[in-house]
This record gives structure tokens, sequence and C-alpha cells, in this order.
């Protein structure tokens, strides 16, 4: 009896011991960190629908022959710069007479203008030199010379103030570079039926409006000038104005492109685009209030939306 009891014990022991064996250790469990959220996949938010860039110019390069009065008035340091900005064009800018300016657009030179002498513009047009012409701005005309006014100019009218000089023999500051300010100067020694050529009073810088001005400050001379390059100068020049705000001094601007039926190498998209930038309402605005804060006036009258009978040409 103990023997079958002995028997049972140890078939017991064997039977215990496969199992454990069968069994072995439990596997490790692989941890998770108890605050770890569930991973989720971000949504991008829907973006507002934008504008589309706008495209590179295929021709980016534009030459805009102006007249110095728009360069050294500061104004086109102004306009360029924004006009560069919104389009992606580049702007050269050339200034000179607006004589010289009209000769680069008749000449294929120049891709855009920007001038100040109606008279010779029409015939410019007439001749084909021109595909688009639009008003754009206007200032004025002033007389300006030393404090004292030797020739007694104030309270007369141009031609009247002209005839004073040439008669007084007061120093006068020409141009002389066929420039819109020259040709205006001429035209009104001729309508006095003067010539002063030669004359020893009488010199003539072929320079621009800035410079010409400060020659006839160190001069103390009488000298036709643009209003906005004046008031820019002013600081520097010994020179008063004496005569102003006669319809006759009246200083219009108008912006050409070069026609591409006769120059087909110029950029006429470019000079289009030109043309509708200086002549929009907001650049407009700026021009309008171009000076104001400097001078307390303005230095330019936008006119684009006007007509040349409107002013009077």
């Amino acid at each position: 009896m103990k023997f079958i009891s002995r028997n049972i014990l140890l078939a017991l022991l064997l039977v215990f011991s496969i199992l454990l064996t069968t069994c072995g250790s439990p596997a490790t469990p692989t941890a998770v960190p108890a605050t770890q959220a569930p991973a989720v996949t971000e949504v991008p938010a829907t973006e507002a629908p934008t504008e589309p860039p706008a495209a590179a110019p295929a021709n980016p390069n534009i030459i805009l022959a102006t007249t110095t009065s728009t360069q050294d008035s500061g104004l086109l340091d102004v306009l360029v710069p924004m006009f560069e900005e919104q389009t992606g064009y580049t702007v050269k800018t050339v200034a000179v007479g607006t004589g010289e300016a009209l000769k680069m657009g008749e000449e294929g030179n120049a891709d855009v203008l920007l001038v100040h002498a109606p008279s010779s513009e029409v015939p410019y047009m007439d001749g084909g030199n021109g595909k688009d012409r639009f008003l754009v701005m206007h200032n004025d005309f002033i007389i300006v010379g030393p404090a004292d006014d030797p020739a007694g100019i104030k309270e007369l009218g141009p031609k009247e103030a002209f005839a004073a000089i040439y008669k007084a023999g007061a120093p006068f500051v020409s141009r002389g570079d066929d420039s819109g300010t020259n040709k205006k100067e001429l035209d009104f020694w001729k309508k006095a039926e003067l010539d002063p050529a030669g004359q020893a009073w009488y010199s003539e810088t072929g320079q621009g409006m800035g410079a010409s001005l400060t020659v006839a400050s160190e001069k103390g001379a009488y000298i036709l000038t643009d209003r906005a390059t004046y008031l820019a100068n002013k600081g520097n020049l010994k020179l008063d104005i004496l005569l102003e705000g006669n319809k006759a001094l009246l200083n219009v601007y108008h912006v050409i492109t070069v026609n591409p039926d006769k120059w087909p190498k110029v950029n006429y998209e470019g000079a289009m685009a030109f043309a509708k930038f200086i002549t929009d309402p907001a650049t407009q605005k700026v021009i309008g209030e171009f000076g104001v804060d400097k001078y307390g006036q303005q230095l330019f009258i936008p006119d684009a939306d006007k007509t040349d009978a409107d002013l009077g040409l």
C-alpha cells in the first residue's frame, strides 16, 4: 500500500514538472506609455484662394526717355520703383530735354516718353513716331530771379516780363537744350519780338533744369523754370519767385508710346504697361500728393481723367 502511494506521489510530481516546463516564463509585455494618445493624421486647413502671381514680362526691360524736370523734382524716384515692383519690368530712365527725348523716339532708341512740350508732341505724333499719347499731369512754369528784381518784372505778364529783362540787360540764364522749358522760353522771346542770342547778359547752359537753376543762382540771373524743380532745389538757391500764375505758364505732361509699326524692336508691351500705370487712378493719387508734405503744395496736378481741351490745349 505504501508502495502504491509512493508511485502516485511520484506521478503527480512528474506531471507538475512537465506543466512547469511547458508553460515556461511568461512573455514580457511591450510597454506603452500611459499618456500616449493615439496617432492622428492632421488634415491641413483649406487655404483661402489667392490670385495667381502675374506672369513675368516676356521682355522685362524698357527705356523711358523723359524731361529732366520729372527726374530733378524727385517724382520718378517714387514712381519708377512702384512700377517695377507691381509689374516686374525694369526701367532704364534717360533724363534729357523734351526735344532730345522726342528725337530718341523718332530713332527708335526709347520705348516710352514722358514729355512736356505739346506744340512739339503733336507733329511728332502726326509723323507716325508715336502710337499712343495720354495726358498725365500738369504744373506751371515760373520766372525766378534775384530778390531785388532789377528788371522790375513783378506784376507783369510773361511777354512783358521778357521785354523788361531785355530792355534792362539783366542777366538771364537759358537751358539752351531744346527741352520743353527751353522751347517755352524761346516762345516768349518770339512773342515779345525779341532775340536775345548774342547779348552779353544772355547765357545758355546746355544742361538740365536743376543744374541751370544753380548757374542762375550763382549769376544772380533770371530763369524760366518749372515749379516742381525749383521747389525741390529751393533750399540751395538764392532765387525768388517773381512771376507766376499766368495761364500762359501752364506746363502739361503727356506719356507717349513709341510706334512699334515703325520700330518693331521697341518694347511696346512694356511701354503700354508704363502708360497704363502712370494714368491709373492709384498712381494719379500718388502724383497729386507728391511733395505736399514737404513743400505744403502740390508739385504736379494729376490730369488723366481730363482732356487736352480741358486744359486749353
